[in-house]
């Protein structure tokens, strides 16, 4: 649908003022933690996962406002918010206990192949194998499953907040990175395969191994740098994956929930599929509850939000960012789409890029190598992000993660991704 341009100008208005609360976020945990009378209030804009939807929802009243009600509920129905239902569904199906059990599983059973230290192996692992499978059960589960196996693992010690950081840093862009060797499992790959003529043998061909190879050297650096801390077991916990748990669930069980996480990947692009599948999954999960823990329903959602904020937010950016994009050669592509990415999202990014007429398979390569590498740099950056963002922030300072810290643990991580993929 046609939009007034002076709606996109204050849409473009919102995005920016998003962002900057995005950044702002420690700010109002300090005025929430003085438990003042608008302590609520503070505490709700503190968080992250809140930001996006709150400032999309002033745009509709905005939108309703200057051109009319009919015109703000078309603008609704004319987006697609698969995404962030899929996010929520795969988020609540991959957090669940058996899921976790299955995954610790073999992680341990990878990490005693290493011929190092167990804590180290075990963390090393955590952050290699589990989001390269990322580009078979798609980026939101790997982000779910590593963020959890870290958070129970490494993360529940107070203090440590430079491991932690590091740590998330190089999870959130190897999560970015390691979904691409396939062509439907990462967001900004996903907008654009089909247009693109881009299968899965292509992005594995053309993008696996660059992946591979930045997402095994992230780790091992971070694991080296990391040594000390994790050998002594400063930061490691007694749950998780170091440590089997005392109450084995069922093979069966496993099995089920399994058959229920394959199904909503394969469904990815059927809403109303795989949502029913959800619906029978909390089902299935209430009727064996003696083997489940909580289902993460209220993060679920709250990262749905968020990304459904960025979907109304971000579509009506198209009007200057489709133009920047186009005017820039395949080299200033790369850092701009990476640059980019940190402060839009890089799925959004990619799709713009998608509709730019005329351009070649160097530019095409460079818009989506981009896009992946600067996916680590921001919660907002990768839709997976936020995921893991609502999971780890309990194990934080002020139960908050500042912007800053975390742009500058992911900086090295990304400029690795930078090297090989311009290889």
């Amino acid at each position: 649908m046609t939009m007034p341009h002076s709606i996109q100008v204050i849409a473009t208005v919102l995005f920016a003022v998003a962002i900057v609360h995005t950044f702002s976020v420690p700010v109002f945990a300090r005025l929430a933690h003085k438990h003042g009378p608008h302590a609520g209030l503070w505490h709700f804009l503190s968080e992250v996962e809140a930001v996006f939807g709150v400032w999309a929802f002033v745009l509709l009243v905005v939108m309703a406002l200057l051109a009319g009600v009919p015109t703000a509920v078309d603008y609704m129905d004319s987006r697609n918010f698969t995404e962030p239902l899929f996010v929520f569904a795969i988020m609540v199906v991959a957090a669940s206990r058996p899921i976790i059990d299955m995954v610790s599983g073999i992680v341990r059973a990878i990490a005693h192949a290493i011929p190092i230290k167990r804590q180290l192996a075990t963390y090393f692992v955590v952050l290699t194998f589990v989001p390269l499978s990322g580009s078979l059960i798609t980026e939101p589960a790997a982000m779910t499953l590593a963020a959890l196996l870290l958070r129970d693992a490494y993360f529940k010690r107070p203090g440590h907040s430079a491991f932690k950081y590091m740590t998330l840093g190089v999870l959130f862009v190897n999560v970015s990175i390691g979904g691409v060797l396939s062509a439907y499992a990462a967001p900004p790959v996903l907008m654009v395969a089909k247009t693109f003529g881009w299968d899965s043998m292509f992005m594995l061909t053309h993008f696996g191994w660059r992946a591979v190879a930045a997402v095994l050297f992230n780790a091992a650096i971070l694991t080296l740098i990391n040594r000390d801390v994790l050998a002594s077991g400063e930061v490691e916990t007694h749950r998780g994956v170091t440590q089997n748990a005392a109450v084995q669930v069922p093979l069966l069980t496993i099995l089920i929930h399994v058959l229920f996480l394959v199904g909503i990947v394969v469904f990815a692009h059927h809403p109303a599929v795989f949502m029913g599948l959800l619906v029978l999954f909390i089902g299935f999960c209430y009727a064996y509850k003696r083997f489940q823990s909580p289902l993460m329903i209220k993060e679920g959602l709250m990262v749905a939000f968020f990304l459904a904020g960025l979907v109304l937010l971000g579509a009506l950016q198209k009007w200057w960012l489709q133009d920047l994009l186009g005017g820039l050669s395949p080299l200033v592509l790369f850092w701009g789409s990476t640059a980019l990415t940190a402060i839009t999202d890089n799925a959004a990014l990619t799709y713009l890029g998608s509709l730019v007429d005329g351009t070649n398979e160097a530019w095409r390569y460079m818009l989506v190598a981009g896009a992946v590498t600067g996916g680590g740099l921001t919660v907002i950056a990768n839709a997976p992000n936020p995921a893991g963002f609502s999971i780890l922030k309990s194990t934080f300072d002020n139960e908050t993660i500042s912007p800053g810290p975390l742009f500058i643990a992911a900086l090295g991580p990304t400029l690795v991704a930078a090297a090989l993929f311009l290889l």
